[in-house]
């Protein structure tokens, strides 16, 4: 069956979507059902022929898109996440990365009989592991922080290093036999990684500089930001092979760890751009991979993929960490997780291509031996990497913490309750006094403004899942809400109504504030009012006997509900949008104000 053009384009994207949904649904990385959906519309279908589709465009495509992937990743890498860790992280990258290489050759030249020029190639290629597989492994496993800053930092650095000792290889297959082919190769390798340094850091000053001085005006900053990536790019592959993803990555970095250059908008576009290449790169280079050329390889190439798994990684983990601070559980889970990804994917194409219009004996087992140890690493570490790290002690708790803005009266006692109920609680302050009575409750606290720079360096919000924004500065509680909207998602976000009679013009967007805490008329004055007057937050189970509409409807008394406990332990916020419905076995945490009645009066 043979679609059209704009019809595979779409099947592409809505399916692309799904994997992502699904992968987000089930907690597990996109890229394996990515891949799997790539075969299934590829070799097995043929719905979708990526050849015909893109034609020469195809793999400079893929190229681009990798070089916009690998920025995007270095923009998240900061100096200051691994301090202390800095010369694990360089181990890991070269003494490491020669580690891998070395094994990898070695097993693919002794087991598969490949050419010592193409198991070099092989072993370079799968050297990498990258963002593309790392961060959705990461947001699944949740491992420490001192693990995920590690795994996060190798993963973007390695990427271009990894493409230029395939290069490096590539040239030692195509020179065989040639006078001086391994000073060329060598010459060829620190010369883009010069290159690639060189522009890298050039393009970052440069973006820098009219962004810190806002030369280019808002809707235009992204714009500017992935049209100089995709120049540096072009430029540095023009000079030097392979020397592009050097230089994205450089510049990432350096524009990162920027000081008075705010990216945050910049990483949110890119992260979002970022999703969508990542979906349709696998997906279509998968549907190149012929079925049958995955299935031939056989027990050996297996036993490959086992040594890569179970040799080359836990050697290259425990040269690498020598010294370091790291104890021998994180060391293990480490020594677990390499993952390979896109890069590995897009190189391994693009190489064989050539190779095969070269006439080079054995280039078409390159991209099936590719996609076989990415598929491996990323089916067996998806299914067992958070179950190992829970085993071994290094995962972070889920994130049942709410981050509370303010540290008045109200935020106390909401703070209080959520604390009692074994909930985690930072309450976020820039008054000294009210930080102080926080702290005298026994709650954790943050002295500061929430959305400042220090809060960003310095609040540590592991375990922390929700936003209330309990303030009675409404501009504190939105900017809040807009800041942490990204960390936490939009539907953990709330904040306090502002009963107001200005005119709409002169509110807030409801995109702008998150979700209405506790209902329409809980404004900050009415609930501190309360309080004031002797209501209290408590605790109250729903039964069989005792429903929720009982719980309301209790004479003599004023029951605002706040949070809704389910069997699981978890908390449901009660908001004017959405409300929970408490069943048997559920709580209820509600601020509760009893009437005095007539009769008690007298």
């Amino acid at each position: 069956m043979e679609l059209s053009v704009p019809f595979q384009l779409a099947v592409i994207t809505v399916v692309a979507f799904l994997c992502q949904w699904a992968s987000w649904r089930i907690k597990l990385p996109a890229i394996l059902p990515l891949l799997i959906s790539g075969l299934l519309l590829g070799s097995v279908t043929g719905l979708i022929q990526p050849r015909d589709l893109f034609g020469d465009l195809l793999l400079p495509g893929v190229s681009l898109a990798v070089s916009i992937i690998l920025f995007e990743g270095a923009l998240t890498l900061r100096f200051d996440e691994i301090r202390g860790l800095e010369k694990t992280v360089r181990r890991l990258v070269t003494w490491g990365a020669l580690v891998t290489w070395g094994v990898v050759t070695l097993s693919a030249w002794g087991l598969l009989d490949l050419p010592l020029g193409l198991a070099l190639l092989f072993g370079a290629l799968v050297v990498v592991t990258g963002p593309t597989v790392i961060v959705p492994l990461l947001r699944s496993v949740r491992p420490k922080a001192s693990v995920a800053r590690l795994l996060r930092w190798e993963g973007i650095v390695i990427d271009p290093l990894g493409a230029i000792l395939a290069v490096l290889a590539y040239e030692l297959v195509v020179a065989t036999g040639q006078q001086g082919a391994l000073l060329h190769g060598l010459w060829l390798f620190f010369q883009a990684i010069a290159v690639g340094t060189v522009i890298g850091v050039v393009v970052a000053f440069i973006l820098s500089f009219l962004l810190a001085r806002q030369l280019v005006p808002e809707y235009l900053r992204s714009f500017l930001v992935l049209s100089m990536v995709i120049g540096s790019f072009v430029l540095a592959n023009g000079l030097s092979e392979e020397s592009g993803l050097v230089a994205v990555t450089v510049a990432g970095i350096v524009l990162a760890n920027r000081k008075g250059v705010r990216t945050d908008d910049i990483l949110h576009f890119k992260e979002n751009l970022s999703v969508m290449l990542i979906s349709v790169l696998f997906i279509v280079l998968a549907a190149r991979l012929e079925m049958d050329q995955l299935l031939s390889l056989g027990a050996t190439a297996l036993l490959v993929l086992a040594i890569i798994q179970l040799v080359a990684r836990p050697l290259s983990v425990w040269v690498s960490t020598l010294g370091s601070s790291l104890n021998w559980r994180e060391k293990a889970l480490l020594a677990w997780i390499a993952p390979r990804g896109i890069v590995a994917a897009a190189v391994s194409a693009l190489f064989a291509q050539r190779l095969q219009e070269n006439g080079v004996e054995g280039a078409e087992l390159l991209v099936p031996l590719t996609f076989m140890v990415i598929i491996g690493t990323v089916a067996l570490q998806s299914v067992t990497a958070r179950p190992l790290a829970r085993l071994l002690k290094v995962a972070e708790p889920g994130p049942r913490g709410f981050l509370i803005i303010g540290a008045n009266p109200v935020a106390r006692a909401v703070g209080e309750a959520l604390h009692e109920n074994n909930f985690p609680v930072i309450l976020i302050d820039s008054s000294w006094e009210s930080i102080r009575a926080a702290r005298m409750k026994g709650l954790g606290t943050f002295y500061g403004n929430p959305v400042s720079s220090h809060a960003d360096q310095h609040l540590d919000l592991v375990g922390y899942g929700k936003l209330l924004g309990l303030s009675p500065r409404r501009e504190l509680n939105t900017m809040a809400t807009m800041r942490y909207r990204l960390e936490f998602g939009e539907a953990n976000v709330y904040s306090l109504p502002w009963v107001s009679e200005k005119e709409d013009k002169h509110e807030v967007a409801a995109q702008h504030r998150g979700a209405t805490l506790f209902s329409s008329e809980a404004s900050y004055a009415r609930l501190a009012s309360l309080i004031s007057q002797g209501a209290e937050i408590r605790r109250t189970r729903i039964t069989d006997e005792f429903s929720f509409d009982a719980y309301l409807k209790v004479e003599d008394r004023q029951v605002m509900p706040l949070f809704a406990i389910d069997p699981r332990d978890r908390a449901h916020v009660f908001t004017a949008e959405s409300q929970p419905e408490p069943k048997p076995g559920w709580a209820v945490i509600g601020l509760i104000k009893e009437e005095q009645t007539e009769k008690a009066e007298k």
